[in-house]
């Protein structure tokens, strides 16, 4: 393949992601702050989420991807409640993992790959998931490399 088509379709990885990325946070903070509420059983859903969207300045370009009434998991009294940052989060923690390999140079570093056996794959309920983490990472997940994948950050920036 002509090294310019390469680069090209290439590029169209992180095409829309800005908008991608607000649009899926905004469902994920307006759920956040709905169970952050004391009681809302008489709540005024349409209203309480025009407000929280102009209180986290959401641009009107961009809408939510869910409106509240779409979360089921808000009305059926489930486990799930205020989750839908999980999935989010699970891409932070997949994009902060693979970065460990890229700064080996080694997409499939062998010493990186038993860490991430050890500490995470084998780890089960034996240690709170923070402290597994940074038993293989050295730290705590951060969102730079999310951000970098998504076209978001520098490159040079994403490296602390």
């Amino acid at each position: 393949m002509p090294k310019a088509l390469l680069d090209r379709l290439l590029a169209t990885r992180t095409f829309n992601q800005g908008f991608a990325t607000i649009e899926y946070t905004a469902c994920a903070m307006v759920d956040l702050d709905l169970h952050s509420l004391p009681d809302a059983n008489a709540l005024d859903v349409s209203a309480f989420e025009r407000k929280d969207l102009e209180r986290i300045a959401m641009p009107p370009e961009i809408v939510m991807r869910h409106r509240l009434p779409h979360f089921q998991h808000l009305f059926s009294g489930g486990g799930y409640a205020a989750g839908y940052y999980s999935y989010m989060w699970s891409e932070v923690l997949d994009a902060d993992a693979f970065a460990a390999f890229e700064e080996t140079g080694n997409a499939f570093d062998p010493a990186t790959a038993k860490r991430l056996r050890d500490y995470i794959y084998s780890a089960g309920n034996r240690r709170d998931p923070a402290d597994a983490y940074k038993a293989f990472r050295g730290r705590l997940p951060t969102v730079d490399a999310l951000l970098k994948k998504r076209g978001l950050a520098d490159a040079s920036t994403s490296a602390r």
